[in-house]
C-alpha cells in the first residue's frame, strides 16, 4: 500500500488557497453587505464544481493494482474538523451566558426553533405536492424532497437521519438534493442576518445594551488566583472536544443522538458555565477561542463547499434548486416574524435564534461580525438543539408517511 504524501500536500495547499481567495471575496461589499466568511464557501463550491477530480486524484492509495482515492473521505475530515472546532469554541464563548439568557428566554428558545423546522416541513410538503404529478418514483422523489430539506437548513444530522430512514436504493437521492439546496441554504441565511439590520435601521449599539448580559459568575471571583493547564487553553478545550464527540455517540431510543455537533456544544457550554472546577482553569483563552471559532468555520466551508460543488453540477436541476431556496426563505421569515411581533425578542436575540433555528453555522459567524458582539451566541446555543432534534424527527416522519 503506498500513500502519496505529495497528494496530502497538495489538498493541504489547496484548502488554503481556497481560504485566501475565499476571504478576499468576502470582503467585497455591496451597499453594506458582503459573504464575509461564506465567501470561502462560494470559492470552494466553485473549485468543487470546475475541478471535480481534484482531489480525489491527488489522493490515491494502490492496492496491488488498483488506485483507491480517499479524495471524498479527505474532504470529510477537513468539515468535520473545522465544525468541531467552531462549535466548540462557540459553546465556551457562550457559556458563561448561556444559563441566565436560557432562564429567561427558554419558552421563545423552544417555540421559535420548532415553529422554523414545521414551517420547513411544511414547505417541503408543499413541495411535494405541486410537483409529485411530474416525478416518476415517489419513493424517490420524497427522498430527495427531504434531502432538499436538510440542506436548506445546512443540517448534517437531518441528512444522516434521511440516509439511514430511506431504502438503500433512495440515499443517493437525499445526498443530490441535500447538495443542491446546501449553496442558498448557506448563502440565504447570510445575507438575511446582514440585510434584516440594515432595513429595520436598526441602531446597533442600541441592540447590544439589550443582549448584553454581566457576568458575575464565580469564576470572577477567583481571577489571577486560577490554575491553567498551559497558556492558551489548549487541554480544556481538547477534553471538551474528546467527552462532547462521546456525549454525541449515544443513541436515545436507537434512532436518534445528538450528533459531534450537539454532543461538543452541550459540553463547551457546560464547562463555559462553571469556568473552572476548584482553582484549576477549565476555559481557553478568549484570544484562543476566537481563532479556534474563526478557523474551524473555515474549514467547514471549504470541506463542505468542494464537496457540494461537485455534487451540484453533477445532479442539478432548477425546479429543486427553487424547492431548496423555498424550503430555507419561508421557515426564516416566518420565524422572524413570530420572534419579533409575537415572542418580542430583540432585534439579536431574534436573529441569533433564527441562525440556531436554520442550524446555520455560518450565518452564526457573520452575524458575530455584523452585531460586533458574541452574547448572539447564546441564543443559537440555545435554538439549536431544539432544531436538531426536530429536523431529525420531522424528516423521518416525511420519510415514512408519504414514500
Amino acid at each position: 500500500m503506498a500513500f502519496s504524501l505529495a497528494g496530502a500536500a497538495v489538498l493541504s495547499v489547496t484548502v488554503f488557497i481556497i481560504a485566501a481567495v475565499g476571504y478576499a471575496l468576502g470582503r467585497i461589499t455591496i451597499k453594506g453587505v458582503s459573504l464575509g466568511t461564506a465567501g470561502v464557501f462560494i470559492v470552494a463550491l466553485l473549485f468543487g464544481a470546475f475541478f471535480p477530480n481534484y482531489v480525489s486524484d491527488a489522493l490515491k492509495v494502490k492496492i496491488g493494482e488498483e488506485a483507491v482515492t480517499y479524495g471524498s473521505q479527505a474532504l470529510k475530515i477537513v468539515e468535520n474538523l473545522g465544525l468541531v472546532f467552531f462549535v466548540t469554541a462557540v459553546g465556551f464563548i457562550a457559556g458563561p451566558n448561556f444559563f441566565k439568557n436560557f432562564k429567561k428566554n427558554y419558552k421563545s428558545y423552544v417555540l421559535l426553533g420548532v415553529i422554523i423546522i414545521l414551517v420547513g416541513g411544511l414547505s417541503c410538503l408543499g413541495c411535494y405536492y405541486v410537483g409529485r404529478g411530474f416525478e416518476g418514483d415517489n419513493a424517490e422523489f420524497v427522498a430527495m424532497l427531504v434531502g432538499l430539506l436538510s440542506g436548506s437548513l445546512t443540517s448534517t444530522p437531518a441528512f444522516s437521519a434521511a440516509k439511514d430512514t430511506v431504502q438503500p436504493v433512495y440515499e443517493n437521492a437525499v445526498s443530490v438534493g441535500h447538495g443542491i439546496a446546501y449553496l442558498f441554504g448557506v448563502i440565504g441565511v447570510v445575507l438575511f442576518v446582514q440585510l434584516i439590520p440594515k432595513l429595520t435601521k436598526a441602531d446597533m449599539e442600541e441592540e447590544r445594551r439589550k443582549i448584553t448580559i454581566v457576568d458575575t459568575g464565580a469564576k470572577k471571583k477567583y481571577e489571577g488566583k486560577l490554575v491553567s493547564m498551559d497558556k492558551f487553553g489548549f487541554m480544556p478545550f481538547a477534553v471538551a472536544v474528546v467527552l462532547g464527540i462521546l456525549v454525541g455517540s449515544v443513541k436515545f431510543f436507537n434512532f436518534f443522538s445528538l450528533t459531534t455537533t450537539g454532543g461538543t456544544l452541550i459540553v463547551a457550554l457546560i464547562l463555559g458555565h462553571f469556568g473552572r472546577i476548584g482553582k484549576l482553569n477549565i476555559t481557553p483563552d478568549k484570544k484562543t477561542l476566537e481563532v479556534f471559532r474563526e478557523l474551524g468555520l473555515m474549514l467547514f466551508l471549504v470541506g463542505a463547499g468542494v464537496a457540494g460543488g461537485i455534487s451540484f453540477v453533477k445532479y442539478f436541476k432548477a425546479v429543486y434548486f427553487v424547492y431548496g431556496i423555498v424550503m430555507t426563505i419561508l421557515p426564516m421569515i416566518v420565524g422572524f416574524l413570530f420572534a419579533k411581533y409575537v415572542l418580542k425578542l430583540s432585534l439579536l436575540n431574534n436573529l441569533g435564534s433564527i441562525t440556531g433555528g436554520m442550524t446555520s453555522t455560518p450565518a452564526l459567524g457573520t452575524l458575530i461580525n455584523v452585531s460586533g458582539t458574541d452574547d448572539v451566541a447564546s441564543a443559537y446555543a440555545a435554538t439549536y438543539p431544539v432544531a436538531l432534534i426536530a429536523v431529525v424527527l420531522v424528516s423521518q416522519l416525511i420519510i415514512t408517511v408519504f414514500s
